[in-house]
């Protein structure tokens, strides 16, 4: 059995900085890609950051160049730095991992953070 556990979401202010943090934890043999996912109310979950095992990353335009994914692999660990949130980067975000548990490869999801970015 895997699990993904998020920490770190909150109330920031717009401008300001948050640090979430995932760490995946069980059955793991190995971690594939890596990433961050949000959903706001009404709204389709959107990909955030993508991180591959060798350290490749992608963004979509939307928080390119003010967020930043991470990944520490001898933790099982993903972050995603926040900077200069907007009150748009509001919504509950959350963890994804693609993880060989032994018997092949599938996708995991954590259980969600909510994050509000307001004054």
């Amino acid at each position: 059995q895997v699990q993904l556990v998020e920490s770190g979401g909150g109330l920031v202010q717009p401008g300001g900085s948050l640090r979430l943090s995932c760490a995946a934890s069980g059955s793991i043999v190995s971690i594939r890609a890596m990433g961050w996912y949000r959903q706001a109310p009404g709204k389709q979950r959107e990909l955030v950051a993508d991180i591959t095992s060798g350290g490749s990353t992608k963004y979509p335009d939307s928080v390119k160049g003010r967020f930043t994914i991470s990944r520490d692999n001898a933790k099982n660990t993903v972050y995603l730095q926040m900077n200069s949130p907007k009150p748009e980067d509001t919504a509950v975000y959350y963890c994804k991992a693609v993880i060989d548990y032994g018997l092949g490869y599938r996708a995991y999801w954590g259980q969600g953070t909510q994050v509000t970015v307001s004054s």
